[in-house]
């Protein structure tokens, strides 16, 4: 009997690309998990875009990646509220990554007594815009982070990002957010329900020790650390838990190797 295709979920930044550079070899890499016809997707803790914007960003550099192939942190915490209050409101801040996933499960976004406070990404945060999300979470708002990233690149240099601001609403609210995007496990279990994937049959591909493969180990899975982005060979030695695997690059992963 043929053993089961391994699918992967794929980090984004620092394994397939570096802003809006390819990483050489994860253009094979993808078409080759496509001629094995191997269930895949794309994991991004970014939560400004939504999966139409990102695909064409990819196919415009040369990733033949469709918007089915990618899951975002806003679309793991639409699915998240959805499952805890069918049908409610929220008071969002964040791009249309965000607002588009939490339209699409039928919620109101409103300031008006809304049952979270939904904080995302933006490319301006807005002082009054978190002064609202303040007051509305002293009022009983529960309240949801995306992601807890504290900075993120941009053109110009680092700019603050979603925990960077939820330390912010934190500090003057008093209620810590419940954060859903990586290293949470759930992200991780809404993604492989998201492919209907499970967890002993996937391997977790990514760049950061303290985000992608620690959600992956905890998650039950394999785990790929690639040193194409921000983990080196000698910081592995810090942490308590080890991946699986360990390759310079996508470009050395052949997956046949791995089932």
């Amino acid at each position: 009997m043929n053993k089961e295709k391994k699918a992967f979920l794929i980090d984004m930044d620092g394994v397939l690309v570096h802003g809006n550079q390819i990483i050489p070899g994860a253009e094979s890499f993808i078409n080759l998990l496509k001629k094995e016809q191997r269930k895949f997707l794309i994991l991004t803790n970014n939560p400004l875009y939504t999966t139409r914007d990102l695909a064409h960003r990819f196919n415009v550099i040369g990733l033949d990646i469709s918007s089915d192939q990618i899951f975002t942190s806003a679309m793991a915490t639409a699915r998240f509220i959805h499952k805890q209050k069918p049908n409610g409101k929220a008071f969002v801040i964040g791009e249309a990554g965000l607002t588009e996933a939490i339209h699409s499960i039928g919620y109101i976004m409103t300031d008006n007594d809304p049952d979270y406070v939904v904080l995302g990404e933006t490319f301006s945060y807005s002082i009054d815009q978190i002064t609202i999300a303040i007051r509305l979470i002293l009022n009983g708002a529960k309240f949801l982070a995306t992601n807890p990233d504290p900075s993120g690149p941009s053109e110009s240099g680092v700019v603050p990002a979603c925990g960077a601001m939820a330390a912010l609403i934190e500090k003057a609210s008093g209620v810590a957010p419940f954060f859903v995007g990586k290293p949470n496990a759930l992200m991780m279990r809404s993604a492989l329900n998201y492919l209907g994937i499970h967890s002993e049959n996937t391997i977790m591909l990514g760049d950061r020790m303290d985000t992608d493969i620690v959600s992956g180990i905890n998650s039950g899975m394999e785990t790929i650390l690639v040193l194409s982005g921000v983990t080196k060979q000698t910081d592995l030695e810090k942490y308590p838990y080890a991946p699986t695997y360990v390759f310079d690059s996508v470009k050395e992963i052949i997956p046949s190797k791995l089932d």
